[in-house]
């Protein structure tokens, strides 16, 4: 099951390297990149405003079901075997999105997306891991890293140009190209490993399915139906509760489980597991939250709000080249506090954003938060997996893939209901000044002191923009929190000795 010991053996390891990357760029670029589609799907689709969102809940709770499974998946089909028809699988998939005539088939071909697409990201870290020596993890995870973070930030920008310039049908057939270099690349470069045959746990792997499931479907229905109102989201909160309860339980009391419960006794691990759950919540729900800011609040276009965070990926990239050399040099632990540092500060910059101001704070924020979160992504990546037996690192993978995409959904569910009724307090409480008897008011406009509707209504629309700017500060205020709260965890983090018997084994076994 490990990888080869002699890693000079391997031959192509840049180009492997470059075809792992298109696979994970390819499918990452997919969980953001049809959101900005959505309008124009929907009449082509003939589906409604609110049916069109099942395109995104689909192949969300689709990939989280399957991205559990692909350790076993690995050892029974084969490590190499399985990446290929992944790749095969979810471009033939996005091919079939592409062609859809009906809302039915399009929700059907992106589950099969969600399915096929499942096991790239976790199988590409775990290959990167494999191919280079260990003094080499923090180069090879800041390459993933900066593709996993990357991604998402391009998406709706190069969604947006698509459906503008040609028509939503090629935000899915853009892999395709993508997708035929990335399976030629890997056919002919990329190691196989060896099988090994495992019995596959059903129970529990339907309990965590079961628990993941509801959670994403609660998550992702959670706005539309009114949250807690509603009995949808109580049936699926019952059920997540119940599948992650009976989960743990039969973790710990049963044997031959398909995720092997002594991975979550390496200390490194478990709390990069902790880590990576905090790192998806700042990551994608500051993205969720600042498209619909530029474009609310400052009336930029697609494009134009692209181009205002197009810096933010840059300091990512910026970040994540400089750290993957550092990481070799410098105590990890301490790149992770000045990331999570910088990301505070940022957030604390955006605390300060106001209706009047220009883009130049947007963008010098973004650069500072994407420097930020490559401190912290690459050396944390490189800790969470570096006292860990190689066996295990799929099964790691999966899970570190999976903890982090909960993350992201449990961050931008939260602060998309937090903006929402914050919305409705905020205007609630600025409109209570807006009253014939206030001195300010008539001073400011008399014609609306004295009722007249046009004034009014002009008014009103001031009052919801201030109120939409003091919801979106109150959101990135809770993520500074956030931010902040996480960096006691860095103490439990232990920095990997090389003359440790553990390090020392898993030397020779990488």
């Amino acid at each position: 099951m490990s990888a080869p010991t002699n890693h000079a053996d391997i031959p192509h390891r840049g180009l492997i390297t470059l075809s792992i990357m298109l696979a994970t760029i390819m499918q990452v670029l997919d969980t953001t990149i049809a959101n900005v589609a959505l309008p124009s799907m929907t009449g082509d689709l003939g589906a409604s405003q609110d049916t069109i969102n099942w395109v995104l809940t689909s192949y969300i709770v689709a990939a989280a079901i399957m991205t559990p499974v692909t350790g076993w998946l690995s050892d029974r089909f084969g490590r190499k075997e399985l990446f290929l028809a992944s790749i095969v699988g979810f471009t033939t998939a996005s091919v079939l999105c592409a062609g859809a005539w009906s809302l039915e088939t399009m929700v059907a071909f992106r589950l099969l997306q969600g399915v096929f697409g499942a096991a790239i990201v976790p199988l590409s870290q775990t290959f990167l891991l494999d191919i280079n020596p260990k003094e080499r993890h923090g180069q090879a995870m800041a390459m993933w890293g900066a593709g996993i973070m990357v991604g998402p930030i391009i998406g709706p920008t190069l969604g947006g140009w698509l459906t503008e310039s040609f028509n939503w049908r090629w935000v899915f057939l853009i892999n395709l190209p993508v997708g035929i270099i990335a399976f030629l690349g890997c056919a002919a470069y990329l190691p196989a490993v060896a099988k090994r045959l495992r019995g596959f746990d059903f129970f529990g792997f339907a309990m965590l399915s079961l628990g993941v499931g509801a959670l994403q479907l609660m998550l992702d229905r959670g706005g539309e139906v009114d949250w807690f109102s509603s009995i949808e989201i109580w049936i699926e909160l019952a059920l997540s509760i119940t599948g992650f309860w009976v989960f743990v339980v039969h973790l710990a009391t049963s044997k031959n489980t398909f995720i092997d419960r002594h991975i979550f006794l390496d200390r490194n691990f478990a709390t990069g597991l902790v880590f990576i759950f905090v790192i998806g919540i700042i990551l994608l729900a500051s993205l969720a939250l600042l498209p619909p800011m530029l474009s609310r609040i400052f009336n930029h276009p697609v494009i134009t709000t692209g181009i205002v965070m197009a810096p933010r990926g840059v300091g990512t990239m910026v970040s994540m080249i400089l750290v993957g050399r550092l990481v070799r040099f410098v105590d990890p632990r301490y790149l992770v506090v000045a990331g999570l540092l910088l990301t505070a500060t940022s957030l604390y910059h955006m605390t300060g954003f106001t209706p009047q101001m220009d883009d130049t704070g947007i963008i010098v924020s973004g650069i500072v938060q994407g420097l930020g979160l490559g401190l912290v992504f690459v050396p944390l990546s490189t800790v969470a997996f570096a006292t860990l037996d190689p066996r295990y690192r799929t099964d790691a993978a999966s899970l570190f893939s999976l903890v982090r995409n909960i993350g992201s959904s449990i961050g931008i569910s939260i602060v998309s209901v937090l903006l929402t009724r914050n919305v409705q307090v905020n205007h609630q409480e600025l409109s209570a000044f807006i009253n014939p008897f206030n001195p300010m008011l008539r001073a400011a406009s008399p014609a609306a002191a004295a009722g007249d509707p046009a004034a009014l209504s002009q008014i009103d629309g001031l009052v919801n923009i201030q109120a939409l700017m003091i919801s979106y500060v109150n959101d990135f205020k809770l993520m500074m929190i956030v931010t902040l709260a996480a960096i006691p965890l860095v103490f439990l983090l232990r920095r990997p000795r090389a003359a440790a018997p553990a390090a020392a084994g898993a030397a020779h076994m990488d």
